[in-house]
């Protein structure tokens, strides 16, 4: 059942209802579930330039903010590596606020579908600081990490993390 074009920040986006009824939205890129209400919502897309990100490591620091994704054009996803400003950190830590570190992504709000068919997704989106060559700074990781980690080789995180999901 297509309903008629509706208008939604200046983009027209057409509406289709599957067979359990929720709205599926088709615009630019992949389709994204509607749930009600989902104007109030914010929309989970890629991690790209000035995106804040938590940090997960015990390195210091606190937030950080993504100045420029090494993948491409497109965007971060779950085991990215970026380029990223210290937003937040703590007094005595290894890193210092506004110093420009290395990052991998390893929570991602926007879901990832898994060759078995399952998807991952966070609620937030987090980072673990590594140095050039890729080795992480802190020597403790929070929080559950993903196992997807294991396909773009960054074994040593999965090794210093609580729980891998």
């Amino acid at each position: 059942m297509d309903k008629p074009l509706s208008f939604c920040s200046g983009r027209a986006w057409s509406w289709t209802s599957n067979s359990s009824g929720s709205l599926w939205r088709f615009g630019l890129g992949t389709p994204l579930q509607c749930r009600p209400g989902w104007r109030e919502q914010q929309q989970r897309t890629f991690i790209q330039m000035r995106t804040n990100l938590k940090v997960v490591d015990n390195s210091g620091a606190k937030w950080v903010m993504c100045v420029q994704a090494l993948k491409g054009r497109r965007g971060v996803r779950l085991g990215d590596t970026i380029i990223a400003s210290i937003k937040e950190a703590q007094p005595r830590g290894k890193v210092k606020k506004g110093e420009v570190v290395y990052g991998v992504v390893v929570h991602a709000a926007m879901h990832r579908g898994c060759c078995d068919g399952s998807e991952i997704k966070f609620d937030d989106n987090a980072v673990v600081l590594v140095n050039k060559q890729g080795e992480p700074i802190g020597t403790r990781v929070f929080g559950p990490v993903s196992h997807e980690l294991r396909k773009k080789k960054h074994v040593k995180i999965l090794t210093l993390a609580e729980h891998i999901a």
